[in-house]
């Protein structure tokens, strides 16, 4: 390699290290400021927004989730992440597995139909979900005049998952596909059942992949906004749709510590879900990457 070139190598590395961290910087620093300003004192957000704050006011934090409920949305948000993870991988596995092993008639039609839903917005259709699910009430006023699809934390999860299984079905297809068929073979050697194949050998293998869908499903289901918005309007509700109305009040009150408590009440879950599956994130790229 001539100095010329070793020159141009190490200054594209330079390049690209200085990318990344402007990147960590343009990422890590928001967040910085928005912990730094859910502890200030009301009367803290007056001066210059870049100094650091005279102690810590967690009294913000008490008055986000009991008086502007941001505990209740909190929860709701963590009861309906859950069971939509639950019921997207109790379908989705399953289904990517036989897709992947097995032939079967109407298979090509299936695949199509899944790939098909890789391409449609949920948020362009949230509004046809939500008529149907309000013709289903009225269906069933008379044995349940309050109603039971709308405003029901369960159907919103079922709504998640539903939305989310072409996109789960096809990655985990894909990883499923790349397993050679020698373990398959020795369990059923074994004498293990086509269902213990696939939970005790298959299921275990794919575990970097299981890790990456469980992570952008969470991102998907406890970010959203519009589906829970729609679904939801009468008072359980999600954390962002609660975080929205506390925007609005505690903007027209200015009183921002609350607000920004609030924030980070949203942001900190998916901070620790992330550092948490980090690793296995990694490796499932990595895995995806060399056997794809």
């Amino acid at each position: 390699m001539t100095v010329h070139s070793s020159t141009r190598v190490r200054a594209g590395r330079l390049a690209s290290h200085a990318l990344v961290v402007a990147i960590a910087l343009a990422i890590a620093v928001p967040v910085a400021w928005v912990l730094l300003a859910s502890v200030k004192d009301k009367s803290e957000f007056y001066g210059s927004p870049w100094t650091l704050p005279d102690g810590l006011h967690l009294q913000n934090f008490v008055d986000a989730f009991v008086h502007a409920h941001m505990g209740a949305y909190f929860l709701t948000s963590v009861f309906v992440t859950a069971l939509a993870l639950v019921f997207v991988l109790a379908v989705s596995v399953p289904a990517a597995y036989v897709i992947a092993r097995f032939d079967f008639r109407g298979k090509r039609i299936v695949e199509t139909a899944l790939l098909a839903g890789l391409f449609v917005n949920v948020n362009y259709i949230v509004v046809p979900i939500f008529l149907m699910l309000v013709g289903w009430d009225r269906a069933l006023r008379e044995l349940m005049p309050s109603g039971f699809f709308i405003d029901n934390p369960v159907v919103l999860s079922l709504v998640y998952a539903a939305t989310s299984i072409p996109f789960t079905v096809y990655l985990l297809t894909a990883y499923f596909r790349s397993i050679p068929s020698d373990y398959e073979e020795a369990a059923a050697l074994d004498g293990a059942s086509r269902l213990t194949t696939m939970t005790r050998v298959m299921l275990p293998m794919a575990r970097p992949a299981v890790t990456v869908v469980i992570l952008f499903n969470f991102l998907a289901y406890w970010n959203d906004f519009i589906i829970s918005l729609t679904l939801m309007p009468g008072d359980g509700k999600t954390l962002q749709v609660g975080l929205l109305n506390l925007f609005t009040a505690q903007k027209a009150a200015a009183d921002y510590g609350r607000l920004y408590a609030g924030m980070v009440i949203v942001i900190v879950p998916v901070l620790l879900v992330y550092a948490f599956i980090q690793r296995r994130l990694i490796e499932g790229m990595a895995a995806g990457g060399v056997k794809g």
